[in-house]
């Protein structure tokens, strides 16, 4: 049975997989258009407020409402007979529309790829498409048709729990992998709603929730870009953040959700609120009661209230008494509407109620994740060479909780995932070990969260035992993600002392850190030889870990955002702005703390390797730029190693005198290469003259003339290439700034 039918014309380029956006030819656009202005004509105030009312499974959701028209979008239906029920009931409507079923679907359905923040360390947008695109082939093998993902929030501040959902401090990494997920969730099925939008990871403290102070400019230049790529890339729909940004709440917020979105970037799907965030405008303090709530928030352009009730109460009143102009009601459902059109939801056959996801993880999706996770895990460090684990190794002792936990490894926000389907570290390391006759040992040390040392001297006894000890520890998952800042972001329990027991074994040590953010390492880090980041590895986790542990696979991964020493230096990031006092070691009076080095860690970009790389002959192959031009900056990346590797070529640039202060380096292009032990390969990076600018507050962007400095490595600590000219200044206001949108074929 279908709903509510396309032509023919309209159906050919959903068979062809061009269901949303421009790509489906003016022609299937303009039918669309026509059927959704029929429709419009033919629904009653009431029908249209319904498209606006999204509701999520259980309580306070009335089956009956589906029937009637009342529930426009549903959520957190998550198996295909529920899905099933309510397409049936909404074919009982007056005019058959179909809801759209959301769901959160941020790195997996039952098969779980490592967490966004670790998917961002492999640098890699294929890798980003293809672990959405299994996401959203499980989800939507159920019914799914709509992700709540991705989450295109860049954040300088890992105290906010959640980091981990998104890419990093980086916009134009951000840029590229915002983009390569809202195409790997289409491709596998999945409409996209980018969230949340916007400036939400930059909250006063490192605070869910809290508010956020971000100057106009600097919205446009770091916290907006993610976002802008995922309108070109085709989002469907977008969703308004929580927090308040600059004293006005994103719901509320027309500059954000009318201006920016639809006006300047020429956005025509729909906005939803978050989880009753329309509500929350009254604890906000900018509505008395719910009816200004829902008058401000559809007004501002949020079109659809998530778990609130509040449209479907109160604008039949507002519209009635002339408070909210019937046309605004009728312009955010004529959106829902014209997405459900492109998404073809009303030509689709219901879901196969007998749809279940135990048939994943499949032999296929395992291989998925497990190539994915190998390229996030990061090699922070690796002295004395104690990875990949030496040929004369006869015994390993896997010391810490975390190392079989499944649940650890999947993560927040883990959808269906299930923990019998997950490869912990502990069964990966054994599997691996087995074939080479290598014994290993497990022994906890600690719970879960390493509040007691009852069982570290079993732990201790079998560290000394062994050749090598390989210590599982972090952060457990109920430590991350929504609703999980901290203050401090240190090893958790009593986690510091263990390892410091470990270390003082003699036994050289690897330490594999889960967790959803960096962690502070303090002395561990002189003490403990080998550290890898493996993130929340998700379902093939351990067998991905074993890989890297084992060396049959190079790790390649690189830091999404800048590791600190301490929480005292957050928010910390790389492309921060010059100061008139750059630091001098002996100086007091210039940027720096009197108790710790002002610089991190691990720098932004950072990650090592089994084997080493040289750069060579770095040069601006294009040393004068006018408009329209483009940057090329050609390098010689050699292998210098025993092992073949992959490399990440990072291009920077800097604009040292303008008319704003410019940050210190700024990534503009980046690629992954693999190199064979010995090979040589030239590299060439190009940036476009046009993204070599900057924002004012009104939003023009401006690139002015001027030298343009060029750094080409492995990370945000490149070496110099020398300087670009840029001939003319070029101004571009935001109306035109709209018509460089380019929408991607879908």
């Amino acid at each position: 049975m279908r709903f509510f039918c396309l032509s023919a014309l309209a159906r050919a380029a959903l068979a062809c997989g061009l269901f949303f956006g421009a790509a489906m030819g003016a022609g299937a656009q303009d039918e669309i258009e026509r059927r959704v202005e029929n429709l419009l004509g033919q629904m009653t105030l009431e029908e249209k407020i319904g498209q606006l009312n999204l509701i999520s499974h259980g309580p306070p959701l009335r089956w009956e409402d589906i029937a009637t028209g009342r529930t426009g979008a549903l959520l957190n239906f998550n198996n295909a007979e529920d899905v099933a029920r309510a397409q049936a009931l909404a074919r009982q409507s007056r005019l058959k529309i179909p809801p759209i079923f959301g769901l959160d679907v941020l790195h997996g359905f039952r098969t779980q790829f490592p967490l966004p923040l670790g998917e961002a360390a492999a640098f890699s947008p294929r890798l980003s498409r293809l672990a959405s695109e299994w996401a959203a082939k499980e989800a939507s093998h159920v019914g799914v048709q709509w992700t709540f993902a991705p989450m295109a929030d860049l954040s300088r501040d890992s105290r906010w729990g959640r980091i981990v959902e998104g890419f990093g401090e980086d916009p134009h990494l951000g840029s590229v992998l915002t983009a390569a997920r809202v195409e790997g969730f289409r491709k596998g099925g999945l409409a996209t709603s980018t969230k949340h939008f916007a400036g939400y990871g930059a909250p006063q403290g490192g605070r869910d929730y809290d508010t956020t102070y971000i100057p106009p400019a600097e919205m446009y230049d770091i916290y907006l870009p993610p976002f802008r790529a995922a309108v070109k890339a085709g989002s469907a729909s977008f969703m308004a953040a929580f927090n308040a940004l600059n004293g006005m709440p994103s719901t509320a917020n027309p500059w954000l959700l009318t201006e920016v979105l639809r006006d300047q970037w020429g956005f025509d799907g729909f906005v939803t609120s978050d989880w009753a965030g329309i509500h929350e405008l009254i604890g906000h303090g900018i509505a008395a009661d719910g009816a200004e709530a829902a008058r401000k928030a559809i007004l501002a352009g949020v079109d659809m209230d998530m778990m609130g009730q509040l449209y479907i109460k109160h604008l039949p009143d507002e519209v009635r008494s002339g408070r909210v102009p019937e046309a605004v009601v009728t312009e955010a459902a004529r959106r829902v509407l014209r997405t459900k059109m492109r998404l073809g939801l009303f030509d689709r056959p219901d879901v196969d109620p007998s749809r279940v996801d135990s048939v994943f993880p499949s032999p296929e999706s395992r291989a998925a994740a497990r190539e994915v996770t190998r390229e996030t895990l990061v090699l922070l460090q690796n002295r004395d060479n104690v990875l990949p684990v030496a040929p004369g190794i006869r015994s390993i002792a896997v010391v810490g909780p975390l190392a079989d936990s499944p649940r650890d490894h999947l993560g927040p926000h883990a959808a269906r995932g299930h923990d019998e389907d997950t490869v912990t570290i502990l069964n990966g390391i054994r599997r691996r070990a087995q074939g080479a006759g290598i014994a290993v040992t497990h022994a906890p040390a600690c719970d879960q969260f390493c509040r007691t040392t009852e069982q570290l001297p079993a732990a201790v006894a079998a560290a000394q035992a062994a050749d090598l000890v390989v210590a599982v520890f972090g952060e457990p998952q109920e430590l991350s993600g929504e609703a999980a800042s901290r203050t401090r972001t240190t090893l958790n329990g009593k986690q510091v002392e263990v390892l410091e027991a470990l270390a003082a074994t003699g036994k050289p040590i690897a330490l594999v850190l889960l967790g959803g953010r960096p962690l502070e390492l303090g002395a561990l880090a002189d003490r403990i030889p080998s550290i890898l980041m493996a993130w929340y590895p998700g379902t093939e986790g351990g067998t991905a870990v074993a890989d890297v542990l084992f060396g049959d696979a190079n790790p390649s991964a690189k830091l999404p955002l800048t590791w600190p020493r301490t929480a005292g230096q957050m928010p910390i990031y790389y492309n921060r702005l010059p100061t008139g006092r750059p630091t001098l070691a002996n100086n007091r009076f210039t940027l720096g703390y009197i108790d710790e080095a002002v610089t991190p860690l691990y720098p932004f970009g950072w990650g090592l390797s089994y084997t080493s790389f040289a750069y060579r002959d770095a040069a601006i192959v294009t040393p004068r730029l006018s408009s329209g031009d483009t940057l090329e900056v050609s390098v010689t990346v050699t292998n210098t190693g025993s092992r073949d590797g992959q490399e990440v070529v990072q291009l920077y640039t800097r604009d040292p005198v303008a008319s704003r202060s410019r940050p210190l380096r700024e990534l503009k292009a980046f690629e992954k290469i693999a190199l064979k032990a010995g090979e040589a390969k030239e590299v060439r990076l190009r940036v476009p003259v046009e993204e070599l600018g900057f924002h004012l507050d009104d939003g023009t962007y401006v690139v002015e003339a001027g030298d343009i400095e060029v750094f080409v490595g492995g990370n945000s600590l490149a070496g110099s290439v020398g300087k670009a000219q840029i001939t003319d200044t070029v101004r571009i206001p935001p109306s035109e700034r709209r018509a460089s949108l380019s929408p991607k074929r879908l």
